[in-house]
């Protein structure tokens, strides 16, 4: 009977032990997966935040672009009018001055 008793006090101390141990990892997962989770938010926020910093840069590009559309139309009416005024300038040294 005694051997019994013991056998079943040996097996309560393990369970225990085991329990302990269970319980132990349990808390290290739980840790582990509110950093984890800490992690995800973060990135979530990061995420958000540079998709806006991605559509402003985008909105700007856009921008950029049709100012530069328009300078390099402003460009070309302005050398369009520089060779006219050249040829305009050939053609006078060219033709000989009228008569009175």
């Amino acid at each position: 009977m005694e051997d019994l008793g013991r056998a079943r006090e040996q097996a309560v101390q393990s369970g225990q032990y085991r329990a302990g141990q269970a319980y132990r990892e349990w808390e290290e997962a739980r840790y582990q997966s509110r950093l984890a989770e800490q992690d995800v938010l973060n990135l979530e926020d990061a995420y958000q935040r540079r998709a806006r910093e991605a559509a402003e840069l985008k909105r700007q590009l856009d921008a950029a672009k049709k100012a530069f559309a328009a300078a390099k139309a402003r460009e070309t009416a302005a050398r369009q009018s520089y060779e006219q005024a050249v040829k305009a300038v050939d053609s006078a040294r060219r033709d000989p001055a009228p008569a009175k």
